[in-house]
């Protein structure tokens, strides 16, 4: 099993009976493997139905849905979930399992031995910021937070190519969403898995996709690009309303100063090579700076000004 899978909605259409107009319309885009893609719009517009019928629990009516090339209804069903992590709001733990139990469930299915699977699921708790004390505990006695790690973990047990995640942090509190965020992104880089999230929120979308599908009711694709060319050239008046205002700004939130040809030598106030563009920008007009000096301890890389930004833009 590869690593990563590249995903093809080719023409895809779904329609439920008593509806004039379809859930998703004619929705065509690649996901290449390894990348991390984000289905995001309004109420309507078919973001959770197409994910679910990337793992068939919606049937669709018209086109093609490929995994590494091979349409998904020539897939027996039980092979193409196995090969699929799913990821929920609600996170749908087993309540009378233990954590240990909950993550172990289909490296059991899939009949692994039992020193595999403890090993495995010390692994996977370890690296979703849990302890490996923690898999006897029950789902009862964990936080929201924690709970929502368990679920990640147990979509990972079998190293599955392709993580489906249905607004998995969409009922936590803004703290606990922004650690998982970054937990989540860090993850991404680690395991190099192929990911679809849908979110309603934009600004998560831009905080964590490398790509984004904006879709507008009906299920139709608005737009497909990267966060910053979302950013820097909405196709429409949809989507420029969509993603709102201070654009330019949101922009400079996406890169950080260890990006960037900084320039030779120290000026002004130190700090971290992994502060945003837009982050420097604010310090630098709070402190009325010229420059920034970015350094990674004891070691100058460069400096930063507020016409560097601009260039970026």
């Amino acid at each position: 099993m590869s690593s990563a899978a590249e995903i093809v909605f080719d023409r895809v259409t779904k329609r439920y009976p008593g509806r004039d107009e379809a859930a998703v319309d004619d929705l065509s885009l690649e996901i290449p493997a390894g990348a991390f893609c984000v289905l995001v719009g309004p109420s309507g517009g078919g973001k959770t139905t197409a994910l679910k019928m990337v793992n068939r629990l919606i049937p669709f009516d018209s086109g093609e849905i490929r995994i590494d090339g091979r349409d998904i209804r020539t897939l027996p069903l039980t092979e193409l979930r196995r090969g699929i992590g799913y990821v929920i709001q609600q996170v749908g733990l087993f309540p009378h399992m233990t954590v240990g139990d909950n993550v172990a469930t289909v490296p059991r299915l899939l009949r692994w031995s039992k020193r595999r699977t403890s090993e495995r699921v010390i692994e996977l708790l370890e690296l979703v910021g849990l302890e490996a004390a923690d898999a006897k505990r029950y789902p009862s006695q964990l936080s929201g937070g924690q709970r929502q790690r368990v679920g990640l973990a147990r979509a990972l047990a079998a190293d599955p190519p392709l993580l489906l995640m249905d607004e998995p942090f969409g009922a936590l509190d803004p703290i606990t969403r922004h650690r998982l965020q970054t937990e989540l992104r860090r993850l991404h880089r680690d395991v190099g898995k192929t990911v679809i999230f849908v979110t309603h929120d934009i600004d998560e979308a831009i905080q964590m996709g490398d790509r984004i599908a904006i879709l507008r009711e009906g299920g139709v694709l608005a737009q497909y690009a990267t966060p910053d060319a979302l950013l820097a050239d909405p196709v429409d008046d949809f989507v420029a309303q969509f993603i709102g205002g201070d654009r330019a700004l949101r922009r400079l939130a996406l890169r950080t100063l260890d990006e960037l040809p900084l320039r030779p030598g120290e000026s002004g106030p130190r700090v971290a090579p992994e502060t945003t563009v837009r982050n420097a920008v604010s310090l630098l007009l709070e402190l009325k700076a010229d420059a920034l000096t970015v350094a990674d301890g004891d070691r100058v890389l460069g400096s930063f000004r507020l016409a560097d930004a601009s260039e970026l833009l």
